[in-house]
């Protein structure tokens, strides 16, 4: 089968050279029983590729299933992939098969891997190396014949250097590995797809499909597409929709295309490859506490000089007054710092003590010498304090709790287990 007729049979449009190389490694793993491993971001349509690999292969008339890692919560997977006997867990009224004892034979998408929880993944690493199971809360040892496919949007690698990520796996899993390109690297495409998508809904609606000019067209092409086809196909559909004429311009265009579609989250620059909620959580903290870190040494800095030498005091103070005055002006509200009641001495400069109060000098003897103790940088002790600190905020309540941090519940769930926090 040529690579034109699988792009027709299964609705692929594109005909750029790094698409159609992770085609072509598609088709010629199809035929073995090899485990391959599917990298791409989100978006870039890795479950087709799976689906290709199952129709090409001999196991194309036996089941086959896709299954999200990511959606099934940590303490029911093990059962979802291997099923449980009856009585294992509170609500096991029954045995149930899991999914690699109903594919036998088939081919199971495992979608997400890499947010497969560790435990999990030995057993996992035991049906790919032996081809045996155990349901959960069972002794019995079964056998299955299944043909795995999985697929990531994050560096396995770099998992597996933090421990996140078993690498007896990572090497089991990709066997052959595929990279989808990203929409990006296949600017060719672009036009190919929104084309495409306009004229589909068109079709479903009825409506004449919308023509860009050059303009337009370069906006499209040079856009940087985060969330790949998925995106250009909401913005084609959008555009279907809401524009006012059937020839669209470059300022129409404008309208629909996000203003930054990168990731406004401060960056630590140097780390390449990590992707995700998880590196977005350790970048926010490490800027958050880098920069905690030089205002308090600064401020240790300041009033050890003022201690060691009384008379830098009114300069001290003078600066502090206008450093104040500077941001208040900016923001327009001076009131806070100078309101005309306050008492002024007679030389017209704003007092910043009481009236009456006098200058605390000190002597030599009263002086002592302070040791700069530099705080803990530890991310991981930044970010145990912070769940601790949200847990508590919300009485132990894990869904405030990690609406309240910014990350989802079952992150939440994991870091718990992680740092072994007791709630």
């Amino acid at each position: 089968m040529d690579l034109q007729t699988i792009k027709n049979r299964f609705g692929i449009i594109g005909n750029s050279p790094a698409l159609n190389h992770a085609l072509n490694t598609a088709v010629q793993v199809a035929g073995t029983d090899l485990t391959v491993l599917i990298v791409g971001e989100s978006g870039v349509g890795k479950e087709v590729f799976s689906q290709i690999i199952h129709a090409l292969s001999s196991r194309k008339h036996n089941p086959f299933i896709a299954v999200n890692c990511g959606a099934i919560p940590e303490g029911t997977i093990d059962s979802e992939l291997f099923g449980h006997e009856k009585g294992a867990f509170t609500g096991a009224v029954d045995s149930r098969k899991g999914y690699f004892e109903t594919v036998s034979g088939g081919t199971i998408f495992m979608d997400e891997i890499g947010e497969m929880p560790l435990g999990t993944q030995a057993r996992l690493l035991r049906v790919l190396e032996t081809g045996e199971f155990i349901r959960v809360g069972s002794s019995k040892v079964q056998k299955t014949d299944v043909r795995v496919i999985a697929a990531t949007n994050r560096e396995l690698l770099e998992f597996t250097q933090k421990g996140r990520f078993r690498e007896d796996l990572y090497y089991r899993l990709s066997t052959v590995p595929i990279r989808v390109p990203s929409l990006r690297d296949r600017k060719e495409d672009i036009l190919l797809l929104f084309r495409k998508f306009v004229v589909d809904f068109s079709e479903r609606y009825k409506t004449m499909p919308v023509q860009l000019d050059d303009e337009a067209k370069n906006l499209l092409i040079n856009h940087n597409w985060q969330g790949n086809v998925r995106e250009l196909k909401n913005i084609a559909e959008q555009i279907s929709v809401l524009s006012t004429n059937s020839q669209v311009s470059g300022s129409d265009m404008r309208r629909f295309l996000p203003v930054n579609s990168g990731s406004r989250l401060p960056m630590v620059t140097g780390q390449h490859g990590a992707t995700g909620e998880f590196a977005n959580e350790r970048e926010i903290l490490y800027k958050l506490f880098f920069d905690m870190k030089k205002d308090v040494t600064e401020l240790k800095k300041m009033f050890l000089e003022i201690l060691q030498n009384p008379s830098l005091a009114g300069t001290a103070a003078n600066f502090t007054r206008d450093s104040l005055m500077n941001d208040f002006h900016t923001n327009g509200d001076t009131q806070a710092i100078m309101s005309p009641s306050a008492p002024q001495p007679a030389n017209g400069q704003p007092s910043f003590l009481p009236t009456g109060s006098q200058p605390v000098l000190l002597h030599e003897n009263d002086i002592h010498q302070h040791e700069e103790v530099e705080e803990s940088l530890n991310i991981m002790d930044k970010e145990k304090e912070l769940i601790v600190k949200a847990l508590k905020k919300h009485k132990g309540k894990r869904r405030d709790a990690s609406l309240d941090l910014g990350i989802s519940e079952r992150t939440l769930y994991r870091k718990l287990k992680e740092y072994d926090i007791d709630e």
